[in-house]
């Protein structure tokens, strides 16, 4: 009975070990923190700007992604080789190469902007949540509060990324969405090139956003962050003997695709609705669940479905994000453990901003400040400390002493610097509309 039952039962195991190999070599695990870092730069908050885009001005917004895909991709393609060859976090290069006072003034501003997005962000879960399902609003938030917060802090690193890449896939929904539409696409094309608009203070107040909204502090810490977690415990390329041009091409494969990824998916928000909301006459969108729920009527139950699920989908994967790019910015500030793959016993300081900054978020749900002023402040401090913060990463990436032989090369250089001036304006017109 028991040989019968092994012999049984060898053909279903020997299947079952062929059937996670094969998960284990499908094309989301040759990409790693460039795909989940693009993909989180279209969290709710920002599928919220660029839907109010496409609303206000229909294709004539489509031209910002293009410009931003290059100079977003040599920012976190800097940010990527810096955690990469020192084996260090972003924060804990800062702290190496700068006075103490440019890490404090980063990190305290990045704490702030990442907790207010937060709050935008599960805001906008839940809100799509109760229109999908018809669950309370708040039960729904508090309930991906919890479920991001327990698969970060009981989850190592090794298996929670695997759930990410998986969670990326709920971007095509918004291509998908362009299918149940009707798209002009040779006044498409057209516009992406030459754009119909009128420079007045609402121009300049979208493409502000969009910029800011892309091209965001927080993804600069993670994904340097996280090629450090990606490095599994084996050396730096600083401590290698010979250099790894192996390492190097998967990591610009991994961040130029990842940006791509993220920029197309953007491009396509803004077309789905200009096609829709703005072909309509709705040219005003302050929150993403909005934009979804004003999509039915104009394009149909499936379009609403599928674009309330890349709303979940990128929420899930944008708050954790925001949550821990906080911890390992503060964490290696103050010199504590930190790692997604650290038990929470063993990184007590890091989990526990994650929790508070989750948690803090979460709070603000109950408090007399709307979702919109939350995302307004964090788009504020995003834009202050921005700018030099991203001088700070082309000073890091283009330094012998921090980077050996393995500095960026002139063109990611000269992009990061074109980065820095279109955002400095972005910034300057954001505080001084006038």
């Amino acid at each position: 009975m028991n040989v019968d039952q092994n012999i049984k039962e060898a053909p279903v195991s020997a299947k079952l070990r062929g059937l996670i190999g094969r998960l284990r070599e499908h094309p989301l695990a040759r990409v790693g923190p460039g795909l989940i870092t693009g993909v989180a730069d279209d969290d709710p908050s920002g599928i919220a700007t660029y839907s109010q885009a496409g609303a206000q001005f229909g294709l004539n917004m489509l031209w910002t992604m293009p410009l931003c895909f290059p100079l977003m991709a040599a920012v976190q393609s800097m940010c990527g080789r810096i955690g990469r060859v020192t084996g260090k976090g972003l924060a804990a290069n800062i702290k190496a190469s700068f006075p103490p006072v440019v890490l404090r003034f980063v990190v305290v501003l990045l704490l702030a902007a990442n907790t207010l997005n937060i709050a935008a962000d599960i805001a906008a879960m839940g809100e799509v949540a109760e229109l999908v399902t018809s669950v309370n609003r708040h039960l729904a938030t508090l309930f991906f509060t919890l479920a991001t917060l327990v698969l970060q802090v009981f989850v190592p690193y090794h298996r929670y990324v695997s759930f990410l890449k998986w969670l990326t896939l709920s971007l095509l929904a918004y291509a998908a969405v362009l299918f149940t539409v009707h798209v002009p696409w040779s006044e498409v094309a057209l516009r992406t090139v030459w754009p119909k608009l009128t420079l007045n203070a609402d121009t300049a107040t979208v493409a502000v956003a969009i910029f800011g909204t892309t091209i965001s502090p927080y993804l600069f810490f993670w994904q340097a962050s996280e090629e450090v977690e990606e490095m599994k415990g084996a050396r730096s390329l600083l401590e290698e003997a010979t250099p790894s041009e192996r390492e190097f091409r998967r990591l610009r494969w991994d961040t130029w695709s990842g940006m791509f990824y993220s920029d197309l998916t953007s491009y396509f928000i803004i077309l789905a609705t200009a096609a829709t909301l703005n072909a309509a006459g709705v040219t005003n969108i302050e929150t993403a669940a909005q934009a979804a729920s004003a999509l039915r009527p104009l394009a149909g139950d499936l379009a609403f479905v599928l674009f309330a699920t890349g709303i979940l989908g990128v929420g899930l994967i944008g708050v954790p994000v925001l949550a821990g790019s906080a911890a390992y910015a503060l964490a290696e500030a103050m010199g504590w453990q930190e790692g997604l793959e650290l038990k929470a016993s063993d990184a007590r300081g890091f989990y526990g901003v994650i929790a508070v900054s989750v948690f803090a978020g979460l709070a603000i749900q109950y408090l007399p400040i709307s979702p919109m002023k939350a995302l307004f402040w964090s788009a504020v401090i995003n834009g202050v400390v921005a700018v030099p913060l991203m001088v700070v990463v082309i000073l890091l990436a283009s330094s012998r002493s921090v980077m050996g032989p393995f500095t960026s090369s002139r063109p990611i250089i000269i992009l990061g610097w074109i980065a820095t001036a279109l955002m400095a304006g972005a910034s300057i017109m954001m505080l001084f509309p006038s």
